[in-house]
């Protein structure tokens, strides 16, 4: 689920915030990032749930409503085809994302159930919905493209949703993102109604990407003063004082992985850390930070202080 920018946006924070609080608990402020990466699961786990529970709200109200004293005829015999969308069936009875709800003990929608019940109504007024249940042709694709539109229409987009994750955990506000995109990307990319491949995703792609979190954050903190100096006289014509704290941490990071991560291609940080610098920094601080990050290349390479290994890794 974690690509390896994001993994630098996350640390990146992890600095910043660092150097706001004036720690110098390097183990307490490691223990907090490794803390809020892996809640992004948890974050996973509860947007895949909110479909299940939003089916399960739907079919206590249609209880409900056939068992009125007075009820109408539409009412004792409703249009099921919404709850039994073959979409929610498939993560209704998959192994993978129960024992995943049990292990991380992931009942959030149960104690705020009435999140479950807003989403539910927005649905049942979206044309999305009226559309849906007026077709009367029947097949896995409708199914499935009727609930890929509502996740990321109105269950994603839903801001007292997107209000409430962020109360709920304030590190989330990056993460969500990254979460609806990838279910997203798991939804379309079942088969039928009979599809079993369906598997909770994994946080991290492989130990490799896990152990890059610390070793990123560790060689940055501890290396700083370091890492500080190879940019401080390169730029003449801005006041350091004056750079966008964001940029120095940036800085910092990239030039750590040009020095200390021999398997990281040198035209995959910069592109990379250009990226994050467009969306957390300053309008003209990716133009600063390229400058200031192919002259240093230019310069290391010269001096062969930059060791890649592997082909085609400059």
């Amino acid at each position: 689920m974690l690509n390896r920018r994001h993994i630098r946006v996350k640390v990146m924070q992890s600095i910043f915030a660092l150097h706001q609080n004036g720690s110098d608990n390097l183990e307490k402020e490691e223990k907090f990032l490794l803390h809020s990466i892996d809640s992004i699961q948890d974050l996973y786990l509860m947007m895949l749930s909110s479909l299940i529970e939003i089916k399960k709200k739907e079919i206590e109200f249609l209880e409900k409503s056939s068992a009125k004293h007075l009820a109408t005829k539409e009412e004792r015999n409703p249009n099921r085809k919404f709850v039994d969308n073959a979409i929610f069936k498939i993560l209704e009875e998959n192994d993978s994302l129960r024992l995943a709800l049990e292990t991380r003990k992931i009942n959030t929608w149960t104690l705020n159930d009435d999140y479950i019940l807003l989403l539910l109504k927005a649905i049942k007024e979206s044309e999305l919905y009226d559309d849906y249940i007026a077709s009367k042709k029947r097949s896995f694709e409708e199914d499935q493209q009727f609930i890929v539109d509502i996740f990321m229409d109105i269950i994603a987009a839903n801001e007292k949703l997107y209000d409430y994750l962020e109360d709920y955990k304030l590190t989330w506000v990056d993460d969500i993102p990254l979460v609806n995109t990838q279910i997203i990307k798991q939804l379309k990319s079942l088969k039928s109604e009979n599809d079993d491949s369906f598997r909770v995703s994994k946080l991290y792609k492989d130990t490799e990407d896990k152990e890059f979190v610390s070793n990123l954050f560790r060689k940055t903190v501890l290396n700083e003063t370091e890492l500080a100096k190879e940019y401080i006289d390169k730029t003449p014509n801005w006041d350091t004082e004056r750079i966008a704290e964001v940029d120095t941490i940036i800085l910092k990071m990239a030039i750590c992985e040009f020095l200390k991560f021999p398997s990281i291609p040198v035209k995959v940080t910069i592109n990379e850390y250009l990226e994050v610098a467009k969306e957390y920094s300053t309008p003209k601080s990716s133009i600063f930070i390229n400058g200031i990050l192919d002259n240093l290349v230019k310069e290391f390479q010269n001096d062969k202080k930059i060791l890649k290994t592997g082909r085609g890794l400059l």
